[in-house]
C-alpha cells in the first residue's frame, strides 16, 4: 500500500509570484527576514521554500549568506529511552 503524498503548501500571498530575476531589494528584505524567522521558530527548508514561492536551494543560499547554521537533515534522534516506550 503506498503512502499518501504529502500536502504541499501554497505560497503566502505576500511571496507568490516575487521570485524574478532581480527581485525589489524591499521584497527580497521580506523574504529573507520571513526564512530567517521561520528557519529559528524550527520550520524545514521545504516549508519555507514552498512558502515564499523560492527553491530549496534559494532558502539554503539565504540560511548561508547570513550565517545561520543548518540543522541536521532528518527527524529527531529518539533517546534509548523512548525508543523502548
Amino acid at each position: 500500500m503506498p503512502y499518501p503524498p504529502r500536502p504541499q503548501l501554497r505560497p503566502l500571498a505576500e511571496f507568490a509570484g516575487t521570485a524574478v530575476p532581480r527581485p525589489d531589494p524591499a521584497v527580497q528584505a521580506r523574504v529573507e527576514r520571513f526564512i530567517l524567522d521561520g528557519y529559528s521558530a524550527g520550520r524545514s527548508l521545504r516549508e519555507l521554500a514552498e512558502l515564499s514561492d523560492r527553491s530549496h536551494s534559494a532558502v539554503r543560499n539565504i540560511l548561508d549568506k547570513h550565517g545561520v547554521r543548518r540543522r541536521p537533515t532528518g527527524a529527531a534522534a529518539m533517546s534509548p529511552n523512548e525508543a523502548s516506550e
